[in-house]
């Protein structure tokens, strides 16, 4: 065997990608000081498409199916390295397979609150969340304006730009939607499709990419306005504070009646009830005659405080060694859209022996679902 039928066995002779990675968008394959064989077979599986590229220029687009690369099938090629003869010889050129389909479990979020006018609460500030997709759609310009000369292109390298084209867009929607907050669950569907569509026309022809689908998982308050959201409603549900207070009074008669303690404790403790019961009492009844002559007025009952709420657990992270918080709930959710916050993060809040694992708690697992 002589060096150039050495060497032209050496040559590529298949041509193919496998892809095991679901979030490669472009894969150039592997060759040796760019030879292929005249005559090897390309081989595009559904899903892909296939980009020859010659002397810096696009040569041909071969969609999902088998090929056979000579010169006489190939005549952009051709033409670009001046064959004017089908003689059998290797040629110089590189393939970029796309991966055309659908990317899916890619997530954004707002690093910053978005500044919003509610006709409730006034200048309130809201974060977010959520998922979408992501596909290829114009391969040439993809490898144009993205790829250029990477041998491997993956969805995270362009997912800070998609998430900064997102939360922009997010943004300018829900500021012009004048939507109450309370009202923003009901509308997540309609709001979602409004940011794809802005997000898409900013993509579309630039990149060559396209956001089959956008969602907005979550939209929420600061953790203070919250709280005074959850006091607030509480309240409501409570009714007439007076009502409620005789019933605590009434229920609580029967436990101290039998407690064991007994002697002045007891009686001290059964006087001051029935003081504290007979006081919404005696403000409802007549207190004299009204100016005037007429009929005796009742005189309100004093208004009542509300308790304090129930203490809201708070986290910690670890984070490069170092820990940092504390974090609600409610931010949890937000660290784990923006990426910030893993299922293997290490968390610790007050009562727990260690750090452990975000989800090997039951209370945390649910954010990663």
């Amino acid at each position: 065997m002589g060096l150039m039928d050495k060497l032209r066995a050496e040559l590529i002779d298949i041509i193919e990608w496998v892809d095991d990675n679901h979030h490669a968008i472009v894969w150039r394959f592997p060759r040796f000081h760019n030879q292929i064989k005249n005559g090897a077979q390309l081989i595009v599986r559904p899903g892909q498409t296939a980009i020859m590229v010659a002397n810096g220029k696009l040569a041909d687009v071969f969609e999902p199916g088998m090929y056979r690369l000579e010169t006489k099938n190939l005549p952009i090629l051709s033409t670009l390295l001046g064959w004017k003869y089908g003689f059998d010889s290797p040629f110089k050129a590189e393939v970029y397979f796309v991966n055309t389909t659908v990317i899916t479990d890619l997530k954004w979020g707002t690093p910053n609150p978005v500044m919003m006018r509610d006709a409730d609460f006034g200048p309130v500030r809201v974060r977010a969340f959520g998922t979408y997709t992501l596909r290829a759609t114009d391969p040439a310009t993809l490898l144009g304006e993205l790829v250029g000369t990477d041998s491997l292109y993956e969805a995270d390298e362009i997912s800070e730009l998609l998430r900064s084209i997102v939360n922009n867009s997010f943004a300018e929607v829900v500021a012009s939607s004048q939507i109450p907050v309370l009202d923003l669950a009901m509308s997540y569907r309609d709001l979602s499709e409004s940011v794809r569509q802005k997000v898409l026309e900013m993509v579309d022809d630039e990149y060559g990419l396209e956001i089959p689908q956008l969602h907005i998982v979550n939209v929420s308050l600061p953790a203070e306005v919250e709280k005074a959201l959850d006091v607030r409603t509480s309240m409501a549900a409570v009714g007439d504070m007076g009502t409620y207070q005789a019933y605590q009074i009434g229920t609580s008669m029967p436990v101290a009646a039998e407690n064991p303690a007994g002697g002045l404790a007891g009686a001290g403790l059964g006087l001051g009830m029935g003081m504290a019961m007979a006081q919404p009492m005696m403000n409802g009844m007549p207190q004299g005659p009204a100016p005037g002559g007429g009929m005796p007025q009742p005189v309100p009952p004093p208004p009542v405080a509300p308790p304090p709420p129930p203490p809201v657990p708070t986290w910690h992270l670890a984070e490069n060694g170092e820990a940092v918080g504390p974090f609600t709930q409610p931010q949890l959710a937000e660290a784990v859209g923006t990426g910030r916050m893993r299922a293997d993060t290490l968390v610790w809040r007050a009562g727990m022996q260690g750090w452990t694992r975000a989800s090997e708690l039951p209370e945390l697992g649910s954010l990663f679902q």
